[in-house]
């Protein structure tokens, strides 16, 4: 199942909607389910109950847990069950179905409760060999806070922050928290794991390198921006464990790696993570990049008007532009 977030323009203006993508198209679970309520189940109260079982907020549908699952998976059966003879409107009119060019997608989780992002490639950390990883570095997964504040969607325009002359991608993918947790066994990891979706840990490498070399942050170096999209792939869809990872510039290869080559696992990394900790529904974690995941390990570098393509095998193609450069800024004491 392929779940997204999408803005559609009203009378009133813009409204957020959470979706099911079936055969190209946005099924609004909301409306859909609020439709069926009221045609198979006569029920007079459909808008209350749908908004209850499928509210059209995705941190509040992971909340609905195991009933939101099965009523999204019967909207999408009644829907697409419906005769096609024109448009599927709900009880007061309401459309239910959208063509993908009707909406706007945003981020899955357009802000999540919290971002973190690990480091869970040896060969990203390691500058594939280069760098003497210290023992720590395979004891414990580590992971940097980032802002949930400047998430964006694809097809949405990157910012360029006026302090950098260094701007660079990630190839990374990542996961959504569906429940709350604590002290979770990695054995029962799996079951704390709403879906995946593909991230670009956008970042300023030259005041990152700054940050870092004084042993916190980063901070300026990646609170500007994070991308995450296009959509979330539930678990029962994808093989974390073999996922074909690709990164386009301008339509040219550039990166190319597959999420097996990890060290660290999503159980292990949950289980540490949760350790005298709660995990909250819509808790972001990040994989880190693979190895050679990013214009810094290759020695290339981003331009103003760039387009980026992340494409994960299962989840899909994550697109956005780099925006124009503003003038330098620069910090003095």
């Amino acid at each position: 199942m392929k779940l997204v977030t999408f803005e559609v323009v009203t009378p009133v203006g813009p409204v957020q909607r959470i979706g099911a993508i079936s055969q190209d198209k946005i099924i609004d679970l909301n409306m859909g389910y609020t439709h069926y309520l009221a045609d198979k189940k006569s029920s007079r109260r459909a808008y209350e109950l749908a908004s209850a079982m499928l509210p059209p907020d995705m941190i509040a549908f992971f909340r609905s847990g195991q009933e939101g699952r099965e009523a999204t998976e019967t909207t999408i059966d009644y829907v697409t069950k419906q005769p096609a003879k024109g448009p599927i409107l709900g009880t007061r009119g309401e459309k239910i179905v959208y063509e993908m060019a009707e909406v706007k997608l945003k981020a899955p989780v357009p802000r999540p409760n919290s971002l973190r992002d690990y480091i869970a490639f040896e060969g990203h950390a390691s500058l594939s060999g280069l760098r003497q990883l210290d023992k720590a570095w395979y004891e414990i997964p580590v992971c940097y806070k980032g802002n949930t504040d400047t998430v964006i969607g694809t097809e949405e325009v990157i910012p360029w922050p006026g302090y950098t002359d260094l701007l660079d991608y990630e190839l990374e993918y990542g996961i959504y928290i569906g429940k709350e947790g604590k002290d979770i066994p990695r054995e029962r990891a799996e079951e704390y794991i709403a879906g995946y979706t593909i991230f670009n840990d956008i970042s300023a490498r030259d005041i990152q390198l700054q940050e870092m070399m004084v042993g916190l942050g980063p901070v300026k170096g990646k609170d500007f921006c994070s991308v995450m999209g296009p959509c979330i792939v539930t678990p029962d869809e994808v093989d974390p464990s073999d996922m074909r990872m690709i990164a386009r510039i301008n339509g040219e290869v550039w990166s190319e790696n597959n999420s097996g080559t990890s060290y660290w696992t999503w159980p292990q990394i949950i289980e540490f993570a949760s350790m005298e900790e709660t995990l909250y529904p819509g808790d972001f974690l990040g994989s880190g990049t693979v190895e050679k995941g990013c214009g810094g390990e290759l020695n290339k570098w981003l331009q103003p008007g760039d387009v980026i393509e992340l494409e994960v095998e299962g989840i899909g193609i994550l697109r956005n532009r780099i925006g124009e450069k503003p003038p330098k800024r620069t910090f003095i004491r």
